[in-house]
């Protein structure tokens, strides 16, 4: 079992960045594929973005393709989301999700949840 707490969310202004931080509990870190959703007031939960054990892998949904960017340090138990270029619409409660198994990075099932960090964006 692993246990995620998020951080680094914040208000922003539009074009602005902002760089979320996910901390694992556990030992088996890298065993885990990790991923990023939000869910904005009234929407439903919107997957963000996937990255594999190792790191070599990674997914972007498109929404934020080229904006955003996963990575991940296993020697930290860390996984990151650097947002830049930051819109109104990014606006919501981001997550990270962790889930131990290799199905393809679009797999939007996951096991694992953090409570969740603020972003606002003002335009």
């Amino acid at each position: 079992q692993v246990q995620l707490v998020e951080s680094g969310g914040g208000l922003v202004q539009a074009g602005g960045s902002l760089r979320l931080s996910c901390a694992a509990s556990g030992r088996t870190f890298s065993l885990y594929t990790l991923g990023w959703f939000r869910q904005a007031p009234g929407k439903e939960r919107e997957f963000v973005a996937a990255i594999s054990r190792s790191g070599g892998s990674t997914y972007h949904a498109d929404s934020v393709k080229g904006r955003f960017t996963i990575s991940r340090d296993n020697a930290k138990n860390t996984v990151y989301l650097q947002m830049n270029s930051l819109k109104s619409e990014d606006t919501a409660v981001y997550y990270c999700a962790a889930r131990n198994d290799v199905r393809s990075l679009r797999t939007r099932e996951y096991d694992y949840w953090g409570q969740g960090t603020q972003v606002t964006v003002s335009s």
